[in-house]
């Protein structure tokens, strides 16, 4: 083709799409023409593609015109032509009526047809096919997944991927088909040498084995609800070694890891073969083995060891991916144990002037999680020497390194908050600005030498500040953080000057921020700031007014502690719970308006304790995986622990409050976290919530059909507690009908004593079964089913049920003045490591950990430290020793709380 010939082509179909109407008008003539023009109709299967593929539709009458009308291209053998038919049938079978027609046509091309367009017809027939005709294609899917051509088996196998919604108990039946593909020996056509106009000839490889990749999937969908098999699975794959395809490895790696996720007491049995893989011939495989054992908390420090020196070797190949894979995966592990890659710090250190930027910041953010104070400020000034090089996500990843340093070494806070200066006026989004700010605010409150230079910082930040939502937050904390410091005028001007220079927004919060001054006392910054707001009260903006005459009048009156109340509260209200209490009353009818609305009801929280709350979820959020370049950012403004709580708890208490049964028992207390009371992957999953109200217990049970041919009728839990007399029966609310694959809620209640009272409930799962048609979802007419039980795991009521988590600044302060004290000693038997007992203590409990306590540094003994408040309002404290032994973990429980009773159950129904 000559250039000017190519050019004419290129500029027909480029630019803008084609007019819908005009290729279709084309397409009906070309594909009725005869004889058929291949070529013509090539180029407009490609137009009509380019069409759906942007979105564009046709009518439902038009897409079936111009199916039935391509399905007339069947009769002409040109190969290209007879793969793009294919690709356009897949596309307009999902809006064409009477797509079964072509059935017939395309499983002849299946048995009979070309090696080049056999894998396009069993995608397209995968398409056509439904719950009723599949059967008739069941012997050619069957032949296809084992064919010898891997192309056509991998067709196969993923078209079973498209049909498994379709019918699902019939693609269930190829599974030995799948079984036997997986250890089968495919390859490519039989032409092995191509000769290329100028290379000669070209030996391509005899198989790529991606089928392995394909079949591996469709069976892990076909078992995933039976541990056992999937168990038999893995040993049969990992045994006789019959996977040669890196990707069908790494996914059978993948697989593993959800299995210990689901259940931990199998990974000293899985381990071994994960090991294996860590010296594999692929990089990948190594990496994902690597990755998957570094994220069991299970393992032991010898068995994190030999993942790390596997990334250790990979760090130094030439490969710039497999560089970057292995030092992304050491630095998400430094965020929680930096102390386990210090072994790395000399292949790291060779990274930093990698050619490729990515990679160098990863291994400069490593180091800095790792390093000692020593090398902090070369590391510092090496990273200031290309912050312009690395884009915003990579650079935000570079802030919070250096936030987490500074914490760690707060003596090298100076040059810490230099850094931060200097970056603060580089050019950024907001992500980044808002990384930064977050990094200086963790500064000045956890090293508070650091106050004085980071307002500083802070102030000249502002003066140019292009984000609203960051100058708030910046007046906020220079109206609270500002007067403490010995020179509080200072900053007085730089927050007047946002009230004359900003927007509407922002000049109300500098309002607020100058009135915080006149808490002070000193009559003199009282004068002054008075009269900066009285000139905010001819502002065009009615916010900025009625701030400054609410702060005036408060700064009028005599009463100094009334005014800190309103201009600088010390607690915050439970925001969603506000919102709800305050639309139940005006929702309320004409008598509801007689009594003032009760803010005391409103649950609070302190500043100190949102503070810590927020520390905490960044602290968490520091062990998570570092999304990938281009991830989209999480919210900035994300509500602390706290709120979040309270938000579900304002979900179940919607939920509850509209059963009239239960919306008598008054105000929801506390609600546990959700409870699993089956596999994941049985039949009929059941997990349990507890609501405590204050003379009752409401056991909330989610039962879940998975299954896709049988509905359950009079669902209903039979709960038995140990403790009768503490927990008596009042009434059960089952679920009518519980359709195949869906979901609804029985709900039991019992009276309870008071207190906190412990219990066990055993729990059984009555229902009717009834067999449905699947076209339908309907049972038949005159089915009366059968009953049927079904046993599931007990249910316990535990202390930390009555119990919400708090926060205290000084805890042991307040572990000296509480006076009940209980003790108690375990052998712990099933626990595998001090982590794993750790983080399930916290759960238990339902307190919250202080002084980092849950952070474990050491695998032979540790100590954890909880705080929280029982529904009752007493403040319980528990101090929890573990210790390594030869016959495993021994632990030692202090309590100390307010309540006698709280004390001895929380310290005698640990585990």
């Amino acid at each position: 083709m000559s250039t000017h010939t190519y050019k004419k082509f290129e500029d027909l179909d480029s630019g803008a799409l084609p007019d819908k109407m005009t290729v279709y008008q084309e397409c009906l003539q070309a594909f009725n023409a005869s004889p058929v023009q291949a070529k013509r109709c090539r180029l407009l299967l490609s137009r009509l593609l380019r069409l759906l593929y942007c979105g564009e539709s046709f009518p439902t009458a038009e897409s079936t015109t111009l199916f039935f009308s391509i399905s007339k291209l069947f009769q002409h053998n040109d190969y290209s032509l007879r793969q793009l038919v294919y690709v356009a049938i897949k596309e307009l079978s999902a809006v064409s009526d009477d797509v079964l027609m072509v059935t017939s046509s395309i499983m002849k091309d299946i048995q009979n047809g070309e090696i080049i367009y056999k894998p396009n017809a069993i995608r397209a027939l995968a398409r056509v096919l439904d719950g009723t005709t599949i059967h008739a294609a069941e012997r050619i899917m069957k032949n296809s997944i084992v064919d010898k051509n891997q192309s056509v088996s991998s067709a196969a196998l993923v078209s079973s991927y498209h049909l498994l919604p379709v019918a699902k108990d019939v693609v269930r039946r190829w599974t030995n088909e799948t079984q036997e593909s997986i250890s089968d020996s495919k390859s490519f056509p039989s032409q092995q040498f191509l000769t290329h106009e100028y290379y000669g000839a070209n030996k391509l490889p005899l198989s790529t084995y991606t089928y392995q990749y394909h079949a591996l999937g469709l069976l892990y969908h076909l078992r995933n609800h039976d541990k056992m098999a999937l168990m038999k699975m893995i040993q049969q794959l990992s045994t006789n070694s019959p996977l040669k395809n890196s990707l069908a490895i790494v996914q059978l790696i993948r697989y593993i890891g959800r299995i210990i996720e689901e259940d931990s007491g199998l990974t000293q049995t899985l381990f071994p073969l994960l090991a294996s893989w860590l010296r594999h011939k692929s990089d990948m495989v190594e990496l994902e083995a690597a990755k998957t054992i570094l994220s069991l908390p299970g393992l032991t420090g010898e068995q994190h060891l030999q993942a790390i020196n596997t990334l250790q070797v990979l760090l130094s190949v030439p490969r710039t991916v497999t560089r970057f894979a292995a030092v992304r995966i050491l630095n998400r592990t430094a965020m929680k144990n930096p102390e386990k890659i210090v072994v790395c710090n000399v292949e790291l250190e060779s990274l930093i002037n990698d050619s490729n930027r990515s990679i160098s910041t990863y291994a400069i953010t490593t180091l800095l999680k790792t390093g000692n104070s020593d090398n902090v400020d070369r590391l510092i000034k090496t990273i200031s020497g290309f912050m312009d090089d690395i884009s915003d996500e990579f650079k935000i990843i570079v802030i919070e390194a250096v936030r987490t340093l500074s914490l760690k070494f707060p003596e090298k806070h100076q040059s810490m908050l230099s850094f931060l200066n200097d970056v603060l006026r580089d050019e950024g989004g907001f992500s980044f600005k808002n990384a930064i700010i977050e990094a200086i605010f963790d500064i000045i409150k956890f090293v508070p030498e650091s106050r004085e230079s980071a307002l500083e910082t802070l102030c000249e930040f502002i003066e140019d500040c292009e984000f609203t939502e960051l100058a708030v937050r910046v007046l906020h904390l220079l109206g609270t953080e500002g007067p403490k410091t010995p020179n509080p005028t200072l900053y007085i001007r730089h927050i007047y000057n946002r009230v004359v220079l900003e927007n509407s927004i922002v000049r109300s919060s500098a309002v607020i921020a100058l009135s915080k001054f006149a808490l002070l006392g000193d009559e003199s910054i009282s004068k002054s700031i008075k009269i900066l707001l009285t000139r905010c009260l001819s502002d065009v903006d009615d916010e900025v007014r009625d701030r400054a005459a609410l702060s005036l009048k408060l700064l009028s009156s005599k009463d100094i502690e009334e005014a800190k109340v309103y201009l600088a509260p010390s607690v915050k209200y439970s925001l969603p719970i506000l919102e709800q209490k305050l639309a139940l009353y005006v929702s309320g009818d004409k008598d509801t308006f007689s009594t003032p609305f009760d803010i005391s009801s409103i649950p609070t929280i302190t500043e100190e304790e949102a503070k810590a709350y927020e520390y905490k979820e960044k602290t968490a959020a520091d062990t998570e995986e570092i999304a990938s370049p281009g991830k989209e950012d999480k919210e900035d403004d994300s509500q602390n622990e706290v709120f979040k709580q309270n938000l579900l708890h304002q979900q179940y208490s919607q939920e509850l409050a509209s059963i009239p049964e239960i919306a008598a028992y008054g105000t929801l207390l506390h609600s546990s976290a959700v409870v699993d009371l089956t596999e994941k992957e049985t039949e009929f999953v059941v997990t349990a919530v507890k609501h405590i109200f204050e003379d009752h217990l409401v056991i909330q049970y989610n039962v879940n059909n998975t299954l896709t041919d049988i509905q359950l009728d009079d669902v209903t839990i039979v709960s038995q507690p140990d403790a009768e007399d503490v927990f008596v029966e009042e009434f059960i609310i089952p679920i009518e009908v519980l359709k195949p694959q869906a979901e609804a809620a029985i709900y039991v209640s019992f009276s309870r004593a008071e207190g906190i009272e412990p219990g066990v409930f055993v729990n059984t799962l009555s229902y009717t079964s009834k067999d449905v048609d699947p076209a339908t979802l309907e049972p038949a007419e005159g089915d009366v089913g059968f009953p049927d039980e079904y046993q599931i795991e007990e249910l316990q009521v535990s202390p930390g049920d009555y119990i919400t988590p708090a926060f205290v600044g000084n805890f042991t302060h307040v572990w000296d003045e509480l006076p009940n004290e209980q003790s108690a000693v375990y052998n712990l038997k099933d626990v595998t490591s001090i982590e794993e007992s750790v983080s399930g203590l916290i759960k238990s409990l339902s307190m919250m950990p202080m002084e980092s306590s849950e952070i474990v540094s050491s695998s032979s003994h540790h100590t954890l430290k909880l705080y929280g408040k029982s529904l009752g309002g007493a403040r319980v404290a528990t101090v929890i020793r573990l210790a390594s032994t030869a016959k495993g973990f021994m632990m030692k429980v202090q309590v100390k709380s307010d309540d006698e009773i709280v004390s001895e159950s929380v310290a005698n129904n640990v585990v």
